[in-house]
């Protein structure tokens, strides 16, 4: 961007949009100015242009949203479509919605949807068809979305629909009032449940994977076992805490893959799955506006519900 004679206050061929920033917008952030001055756009869309080092301020590059403006500066931003720009874009994805109302949406979430936009992924997400379902749902961050699912990871997750909601939803899972249930088949054979009590954190070597570490943050799983098979163990796993890959870490971290879960070492051996045998079958939380005490519950989907047919002898 620098180096270029410009004329602020307009465009150029180059797909660079040029604004001097108004005085009166003086002590205001970079986002918040750019919000006023590119009303077309939203405030995440234009957060994520200034993180990607397509904006300047007096033909320097900035990388903060937070950047306090005096007023006067020079601003120029490329408006040259990115990938990632397809993030806040409204698709028309199915979704099978258990519960809705003005506050919250529950969603039986398939294997194989990413729940929130990110590298490689940057539409078909479950945040893509919320912004289509519900358009409201964009004022808000992440589009309501208060906690996350593998992608392949099937079952219940919550969604806030407004504000009030959201910050409700946010201090229950910090309250660990929210209740999730999760079915999972392990490699090898648990005689017993248990309690495991095991940090996690980023794997210091591997940056896609998690790790137990004394590093880490605190991560609770109570594992109870539902039925022995003869190469792996049905379980249900409850969830304390909710660490990024909680469920599939600790399990490898006792020695029991998840069945399938090629990240930590569960697609070794047989049976054979094509995903991570993990589905969050109930869930449970304080309704934001009433109080009431709610729960939904999920069948296994097809294919975890044949794999265990499969080694029940079943014929399906």
């Amino acid at each position: 961007m620098a180096g270029q004679s410009v004329k602020y206050n307009g465009s150029s061929p180059s797909g660079l949009e040029y604004r001097q920033v108004p005085l009166e917008h003086g002590g205001l952030r970079l986002d918040q100015s750019l919000a006023q001055l590119f009303p077309e756009h939203s405030r995440n869309r234009l957060q994520t242009w200034i993180r990607e080092g397509r904006v300047s301020v007096d033909e320097k590059l900035v990388d903060d949203p937070k950047r306090k403006l005096h007023g006067g500066e020079k601003l120029a931003v490329e408006l040259v479509e990115a990938p990632s720009d397809r993030a806040e874009e409204a698709e028309d994805i199915p979704l099978t919605i258990l519960y809705e109302d003005m506050d919250i949406i529950v969603i039986d979430k398939p294997a194989g949807l990413v729940v929130h936009p990110g590298s490689g992924n940057w539409s078909g997400t479950l945040l893509n068809a919320l912004l289509h379902h519900c358009p409201s749902s964009a004022a808000l961050p992440r589009a309501g979305i208060v906690h996350r699912l593998d992608k392949d990871t099937s079952g219940l997750l919550v969604v806030a629909k407004n504000e009030v909601a959201q910050t409700d939803l946010v201090r229950q899972l910090q309250a660990r009032t929210v209740k999730r249930q999760y079915y999972a088949l392990a490699r090898g054979s648990l005689r017993q449940g248990m309690l495991v009590d095991a940090p996690i954190g980023r794997h210091p070597t591997q940056r896609i994977k998690m790790a137990v570490h004394s590093g880490g943050r605190e991560a609770r799983t109570q594992v109870r076992v539902c039925e022995r098979f003869e190469r792996c163990t049905l379980v249900e796993c409850s969830l304390e805490t909710g660490r990024t890959h909680q469920i599939r870490v600790h399990m490898a971290h006792l020695g029991h893959p998840l069945v399938g879960d090629a990240v930590y070492g569960g697609n070794r051996g047989e049976p054979v799955f094509h995903r991570q045998a993990l589905h969050a079958w109930r869930l449970g939380l304080i309704h934001p506006r009433t109080g009431e005490a709610m729960h939904w519950e999920s069948a296994l989907p097809e294919d975890f519900a044949a794999l265990l047919a499969g080694l029940r002898g079943e014929t399906r």
